[in-house]
């Protein structure tokens, strides 16, 4: 009932905002969302007008062409051929037409007459019949388009955000961009497909029935053509207005499946409800809801007024057709029979004309949905690093398939946005064999740096070496066959239990196929051995509760799982960042005994808040507001007294183990 008052009174404090935003521009009320670059263009798009619709179309539908002509070539070439075909019919049984007319309506007995239209009777049956069966041909080849152009669409879409540079997912309008992209225009690439080849198919019937009236007298073509203008302006005018507002709610729309996906998803539900959040995430989506449908109710109030402007204007130009017509009829400038067949070209010119002005209506809207895809995608590929293409001169040099030294030079980097580098010409090296630690408080740079040297990110100066071959050098997959990671903030993959351990580097699973040695070594290795013999079929079991016979794991559950993974890859270097953030102190203790021992041979890189865990680290870097201001072994940097002893000695107490903090040996915690 509480509820029920508290969303009443929302609703009346909304209506009297929402009567505040009727005259206002959208996003005014949220303040939030009226700051960001991509509102400059609204000028530009707010100008387009018939000109710029007739300017840019060709554009458009070359665009088209070209995406459907890379689907599929057969199919485009047919639709487009059995279409021109069809128009060829079309203006054919018009003019067949006329010599029926003049049959029916000359002098002479009834059945003679009829005798005599008999033969342009035959040739108009003929005609119309081949043209719905070529229509119906074109048809089917453009249905066979769709999902080839679809599945085109989306594979360029997930090459390119799967391969550009990590750095871009951190630029928030580049997430914008994706999300225009992924969304609406990614939709529109098969539909402005469809809708090109409907121009086509409205242009060439619009053509054949034009062309029929100037046949027949010069002064009806310019006449049809001018029923066009009214109804152009409005479809147009239209998809303008819902393109501009499907630009102002980008952000709007991200927020609202944000906010979804913490409502509905299982993984948050303990806590929205342990933490009361419910009222709160119902008011926040309400809000960006809210103010979304003041925005389309807006849009749907001036769309029907230039649609209505349209269809009046179209009347008044429709009735000075055949008032024309009526008067040319009258003075004798055509005959009875040319009028009759005029009247017919110039209902199947409306016809095709209202498919024309709808076909390039869509089209053009659509088109604009489809120029954000493309742009995307365009921005998106210049951002893969070009030495990850194939054949790229930038990649001159190749790793090593083992190394002897990772050495980090003056490295600085700044993520997109912020105003602070994260690391501030860092340098450290790590050894072959080695284990070396990286600690600091949250905020250090310690992440930033692994994702460095292992080549997620470039740096903005200075270099990463493994050996004598620096990294922007190599190409990216080179790095990353090399290494392999165990994070805290991993993936819960929903695939089976094998396929979590094996992607990345694997083959497809044979049914009753042995387990592969490497994949029973690396689960026993970690202790997930023990979590898969718990599921009911073991290694084939989907790992999500969503699917029928999924199974859920628990935090250390999923973490061994994790670490098997990494050490599946049987890498050189071993990236451990927050390994144990979700395990307890005995499961903690095991995992670094056994990253200690799968580590004998291999480089390990530790990242880690358990300065209990770095004890026994080679060499371990204190970082501090992404500079290096520490280094040494445990026993060096204990006796130096400096941040790194403070942070172990606080550790140790808060473990009881105050007492022994210098001695590397004594158990912490």
């Amino acid at each position: 009932m509480g509820t029920r008052r508290r969303f009443s009174r929302r609703s009346t404090s909304g209506g009297r905002r929402n009567r505040r935003l009727r005259g206002a521009r959208p996003g005014s009320e949220l303040p939030e969302l009226s700051v960001h670059t991509w509102h400059a263009k609204d000028r530009e798009l707010a100008e387009t007008g018939l000109v710029t619709v007739a300017r840019r179309l060709p554009a458009v539908i070359v665009q088209a062409t070209r995406l459907a002509w890379r689907a599929s070539p057969g199919d485009t070439a047919a639709t487009i051929s059995l279409n021109l075909l069809a128009g060829i019919f079309t203006a054919f049984w018009l003019l067949a037409t006329t010599g029926v007319l003049t049959a029916l309506f000359s002098t002479g007995p009834t059945p003679d007459r009829v005798r005599d239209a008999l033969p342009s009777l035959a040739l108009v049956a003929g005609a119309v019949a081949l043209r719905a069966g070529l229509q119906a041909c074109a048809g089917w080849s453009q249905s066979r388009l769709n999902p080839q152009v679809r599945r085109l669409a989306e594979l360029r879409l997930y090459e390119a955000t799967t391969a550009v540079h990590l750095a871009a997912l951190d630029d928030s309008e580049f997430l914008d961009e994706l999300q225009r992209a992924q969304t609406r225009g990614l939709t529109s690439a098969p539909r402005v497909v469809q809708q090109a080849v409907d121009v086509l198919t409205g242009a060439v019937g619009m053509i054949a029935a034009a062309g029929t009236l100037g046949v027949l007298h010069p002064l009806l073509l310019p006449l049809l053509l001018l029923t066009a203008l009214p109804e152009g302006w409005a479809s147009v005018r239209s998809a303008r207005m819902q393109y501009l507002t499907m630009f102002s709610l980008v952000e709007v729309a991200r927020r609202k499946w944000i906010l979804s996906d913490l409502m509905v998803e299982r993984e948050h539900a303990a806590e929205v409800r342990s933490f009361t959040m419910r009222p709160f995430l119902l008011e926040q989506y309400d809000r960006q809801a809210d103010h979304q449908r003041v925005v389309e109710l807006d849009l749907a109030r001036r769309q029907t007024i230039a649609k209505v402007s349209g269809d009046v204007l179209k009347g008044f130009a429709t009735a000075a057709v055949y008032l024309a017509l009526g008067l040319m009829l009258w003075k004798g400038a055509v005959p009875l029979a040319v009028a009759g067949t005029a009247v017919l070209a110039i209902r199947s010119g409306q016809s095709y004309l209202a498919n024309l002005v709808f076909a390039v209506n869509q089209c053009y809207e659509e088109g604009l949905y489809f120029g954000d895809y493309l742009s995307f995608c365009e921005k998106a590929e210049r951002r893969i690093p070009r030495r990850a293409l194939p054949g790229a001169r930038e990649a001159r040099e190749r790793l090593p398939d083992d190394f002897g030294r990772i050495r980090v030079r003056d490295v600085m980097f700044t993520y997109p946005g912020a105003d602070v580098p994260s690391l501030n010409g860092i340098s450290l090296d790590l050894r072959r064999g080695e284990v070396v630690a990286l600690v600091g408080e949250n905020g250090s740079g310690k992440t930033t740096l692994a994702k460095i040297m292992a080549g997620l990110y470039d740096p903005d100066a200075g270099e990463v070496r493994w050996d004598d071959v620096p990294l922007t050098k190599v190409p990216p997959r080179e790095v990353w066959e090399r290494i392999a990671v165990i994070a805290q903030d991993y993936t819960h993959w929903p695939m089976t239990a094998r396929q979590n351990i094996t992607m990345g580097r694997g083959r497809e699973h044979v049914p009753g196929e042995d387990e592969s040695p490497a994949l029973l070594a690396a689960a026993r290795a970690s202790g997930a051995a023990e979590v898969v013999d718990d599921l009911a079929r073991g290694y084939d079991t989907l790992l999500d509760r969503r699917f029928k016979g999924g199974a859920e794991l628990s935090g250390g559950q999923w973490q061994r799982l994790a670490v098997a993974r990494g050490f599946f890859r049987d890498a050189p270097l071993l990236i451990c960042d927050e390994p144990t953030a979700a395990l307890d102190a005995r499961a903690e203790h095991q995992l670094f005994e056994r990253i200690r021992t799968h580590a004998d041979g291999r480089t390990v890189l530790l990242i880690t808040h358990r300065l209990a865990s770095v004890r026994y680290a080679d060499r371990i870097y204190v970082l501090e507001h992404g500079k290096v201001i520490e280094e040494g072994d445990h026993a060096a940097l204990m006796a130096r007294g400096g941040v790194y002893a403070d942070l172990y000695s606080l550790q140790a107490a808060a473990y009881g183990a105050g007492a022994s903090a210098a001695d590397p040996r004594a158990p912490a915690g």
